[in-house]
This record gives structure tokens, sequence and C-alpha cells, in this order.
């Protein structure tokens, strides 16, 4: 069985950007099981002490030493967390003394200065695209037209946490379609998708891993099979070979890199905010 280890990220503001560069740190590391916790707005030394406790009691549960990924720039906070007895990765000390030589400027330590570089604009452009991927989730609604990418695949793929992620992210509208048992009996794409063909990327995964996932989510249903999975995950594939939609496996593939692949193969380019 994997090592369990907990890991924190602890931010002065929501803590996308420690949990961001955390979780790409963290998934090169596949013989460690990590159970994760985000804290957010850590902006005083009161909160910074609240925080290291919650930590010293994870250790205590665990019995291990916890891992923080920390983007706090106030460093009397960041003092106050180190006392926690965690391993403290700052997420911006490898970058600051050499920016600092560099520009010739020392640091102004303000607090949620981080998450003030992305202006309303890019923050109004993130909201649009995330209510898009919600409105378009598990094809509760199929008007595509203004979508950027279609993710198709079978039920539980990996497909809405993708376009979460593409969503919050990039500010890409990402909409997904579910293949139905319907939809698999045909070697053609359902009606509703071939006028969208050039926004379609395929997503399939290991059939055992599928079966482990709606099991959780519906124990013992036919739809638990590891028959129905195999089944559901072969004739998708057929179908993506044959209508030559690009295709990966989310099956040991972070979230991240999926929607890296996504963007790249579809030729969509867009800066990370």
């Amino acid at each position: 069985m994997a090592n369990v280890r907990p890991v924190f990220y602890v931010s002065d503001g929501t803590g996308i950007t420690a949990e961001t560069i955390g979780h790409s740190l963290l998934t090169q590391f596949t013989d460690t099981q990590f159970v994760s916790e985000r804290i957010s707005f850590v902006d005083s030394v009161e909160r910074a002490r609240e925080a290291a406790e919650r930590i010293k009691a994870a250790a205590e549960v665990h019995g291990i030493r916890p891992i923080v990924i920390n983007s706090c720039m106030d460093s009397e906070v960041s003092e106050a967390i180190s006392e926690s007895g965690a391993l403290i990765l700052d997420v911006f000390a490898p970058f600051i003394e050499p920016l600092e030589r560099e520009l010739q400027e020392g640091r102004q330590r303000h607090v949620g200065r981080a998450h003030a570089i992305v202006d309303f604009e890019s923050y109004h452009h993130r909201i649009n695209a995330m209510n898009y991927a919600l409105t378009h989730d598990d094809g509760q609604a199929v008007d595509y037209e203004d979508a950027d990418v279609i993710l198709v695949a079978v039920s539980r793929a990996g497909k809405t946490p993708t376009c979460v992620y593409l969503a919050l992210h990039y500010g890409i509208r990402a909409a997904n379609y579910p293949l139905t048992e319907e939809d698999l009996e045909h070697d053609r794409l359902p009606p509703r998708l071939r006028p969208y063909r050039q926004k379609l990327f395929g997503l399939t995964i290991d059939p055992v891993r599928l079966q482990q996932i709606r099991q959780e989510r519906r124990p013992n249903s036919r739809y638990a099979k590891l028959e129905t999975c195999r089944r559901e995950v072969a004739q998708a594939e057929a179908l993506f070979r044959a209508e030559r939609i690009p295709t990966l496996s989310t099956t040991h593939t972070s979230i991240e890199e999926i929607s890296s692949k996504v963007l790249s193969t579809l030729g969509i380019r867009r800066e990370m905010f």
C-alpha cells in the first residue's frame, strides 16, 4: 500500500496558485498517496497560528510530517506557519532573489499581491467560462456554437474536472458530452456533435480504473460492472478512431496535463491566468 502524506496548500488569497503548483510537483511522486487540504486567506499571524495548529493535528493523526505548499507573502505569517513543524515549500522563494538581483529592486511584501496581477477583465472572462462549463456539463445543454472545445467520453472518464480546470485557469469555454449506450451502438458521431467536429476531443480511461470510480458512485450496479466498463470504453475508442477524433487516456494523466494536451492538439492558444 502506498504511503499516505498530508499536504496543505496555504495562502493569503484563494490558494489556487499554491494548489496548482503543488499538485504539479506532487504528481511526480507516484509511490506516495497524498491527502490534501487548502487553507485560504491566511492573511494575519493569528490565522497563520490557527493554520499551524490544524497542520500539527494532521501530523498526529497520520503519524508523519505534513508538507505545506505556502504562497503567503508576509514573512511573519510564513514564520508562524513554520511553527507547525511541517516541511514548508515556499512557492515564490526560488524566484524572488534572482528577480531582485536582475531588476535591482526589492520585492514589496504585501498580502494578496500575488493575486492582484489578475485584472477584472480576465477574472470576468474566467467566471463566464466557468458558467459556460457548468451549463454545458454532461450534455445538459447542447448549443455548442460558442464552445472552444467539447470533451467527449463515457461517463466518469474525467470530462467535468477537465472542463472546470480549463475554465478557471485559461478562460476556455469547455463543454462536455457523455456518450450514452445508444450513442455507442453506432459507429458514427451523435448528430448533435457532427457540426462541431473540429472542436471535439475524446477522453478514454482504463476499464478497471473506470469500474473503481463507478463502483464508488453506484455500488454493485450494472453501470459499475467491469464488463460494462470494458464494453463502453472499447466502443468509445472505436468511435474515436473511426471519426479520427484526437484522444487521450486520463488513467495516469493529471488534469493539468490533459488540459495542456487538449489546447495544443486543437491549436487553442490562451495564456494561463
